[in-house]
């Protein structure tokens, strides 16, 4: 029996531009794709419950292409160093091929097995895939790592440019033995009492198929005027590939080059590329900050003085704020799992600024809410709101929620789709209904306190308070 090539799959849930598997089918070996479902290992972050449901739903469709390839995918739960020992002794597999991850923790785990399959005489090649280019490689003139984006993305674009994507093989050797593996269900990644998953299911398609059509739709309609146009929460262009992104359902070197070739102004384009220039610089932050996610990036912030205010914390999480913009994003989260980009601003600002609660609470629930929360892109960009991360916005910044809706949601599509029930409000009042006249109140049928909140803090007072408490931490620096 020819002796066969492992795939481990991770985080690179996808058959075109997968260089593990590409180089695994061009030996003409045997191919078995494995996925190991870790989240027991030491330093493992497990997935939250709408990065799970989006993860089932990813492995069903990797699972059917694989099987038309020829390769059936193989389910695995455990410790992964422990699954892989058991499949190579059960298949007398030479050969362990994976895409490298970045995660620290999960980087420490890749390399203590490849150095382990080394001495043992087994092949272990790794390969990169999710990233553009390697976190060691784009370091300062004195070999320091970028702090600040700007730097960081003048040195990416000198570098040279991300390879093309791969084809997918046409078709996989498949290996003759027999090989348990666990159906998806067993691995409890979907919710069932309550099955809050409704909205999810209405909103994405997790699969290759599903990035194709959302990429080819942004291509058609949402990339130009993308620049100005993706502040607006109420058009379209959002691309909302960032979930397949954390996947791997679609690889950044995919993306790069179809916003590369594709037929929209360079100005356009340049922003989308910008942006995942932004997520390489997230996942350089995490790589050379493994504490990134838990404590603050500048060590100043250790001293600052969060508020502890379970209250205001259950508002903001059900979108009972009071403020029309912040609401509507938190309910938008809720029912679909994702939220506009503008829009996490303005909630996470809220959050940190307006009620001074610590930014791991906002981080936390983005993660367990959020189909595509990514281990180095939320924290980082909660840390970047609160002012405690890398290039962060400067503490004066405090977004205004009423003057965010009305700069960003003009005509109140948003607001109107996520908070129904001040959709009657005239454009006037809809960002701060606490304005609108009783008389204007009672035509609509908005009740505040009762039909809608009251806003839980006043936004001058807010604002007020924060600069003080930002200003005394900046001032002890």
């Amino acid at each position: 029996m020819t002796s066969p090539v492992i795939v481990w799959l991770r985080t690179d849930l996808r058959i075109t531009d997968n260089p593990a598997l590409h180089h695994a089918a061009a030996t003409g070996a045997p191919v078995i794709p494995l996925y190991i479902h870790d989240v027991s290992s030491k330093g493992i972050r497990p997935p939250g419950a709408a990065q799970n449901w989006f993860l089932h739903h990813a492995l069903e469709g990797l699972k059917t292409r694989l099987a038309k390839l020829g390769a059936p995918l193989i389910v695995a739960s455990g410790q992964s160093a422990d699954v892989l020992d058991r499949v190579l002794a059960q298949t007398g597999a030479k050969s362990v091929f994976w895409n490298r991850r970045y995660v620290p923790a999960e980087t420490g785990i890749d390399r203590a097995i490849k150095q382990d399959l080394s001495g043992r005489g087994i092949e272990a090649k790794s390969y990169q895939a999710g990233l553009l280019h390697e976190p060691t490689r784009l370091l300062t003139g004195s070999g320091q790592p970028y702090r600040v984006f700007t730097p960081f993305w003048k040195a990416l674009m000198r570098d040279e440019a991300p390879r093309g994507p791969m084809p997918a093989p046409r078709h996989l050797a498949a290996w003759s033995g027999k090989l348990d593996s666990e159906e998806l269900a067993a691995l409890g990644l979907l919710p069932k009492r309550p099955d809050w998953a409704g909205g999810l299911r209405q909103t994405w398609k997790p699969d290759e198929e599903g990035a194709a059509d959302l990429l080819g739709e942004f291509l058609d309609v949402g990339l130009s005027g993308y620049a100005d146009g993706r502040d607006y929460p109420g058009k379209a262009h959002v691309s909302h590939l960032s979930p397949y992104l954390r996947w791997g359902i679609v690889s950044p070197n995919q993306l790069w080059h179809a916003i590369r070739h594709a037929d929209a102004h360079e100005r356009d384009k340049e922003k989308f590329l910008q942006e995942l220039g932004w997520r390489e610089f997230c996942h350089h932050q995490l790589f050379h900050y493994p504490e990134l996610p838990r404590k603050n990036f500048n060590p100043r912030f250790e001293a600052f003085e969060w508020i502890e205010n379970s209250s205001h914390v259950y508002a903001w999480r059900k979108g009972q704020t009071g403020y029309p913009v912040v609401d509507a994003g938190m309910r938008e989260l809720w029912r679909t799992g994702t939220m506009h980009n503008r829009v996490r601003m303005v909630v996470a600002s809220f959050l940190v600024k307006h009620l001074l609660v610590h930014w791991r609470v906002g981080e936390a629930w983005f993660w367990d809410t959020l189909v595509d929360g990514d281990p180095a892109s939320n924290p980082a960009n909660w840390q970047w709101v609160a002012g405690s991360g890398a290039d962060a916005a400067p503490y004066f910044r405090v977004f205004n929620p009423v003057l965010q809706g009305e700069k960003f949601d003009p005509d109140g599509t948003y607001v109107r789709r996520f908070v129904p029930e001040i959709a009657a409000l005239p454009e006037r009042y809809l960002h701060a209904p606490w304005q609108a006249p009783a008389d204007v109140l009672r035509q609509c049928g908005v009740k505040l306190g009762e039909t809608y909140p009251a806003p839980v803090v006043d936004h001058a007072h807010a604002r007020k308070r924060a600069l003080v408490a930002f200003s005394k931490l900046k001032e002890d620096g």
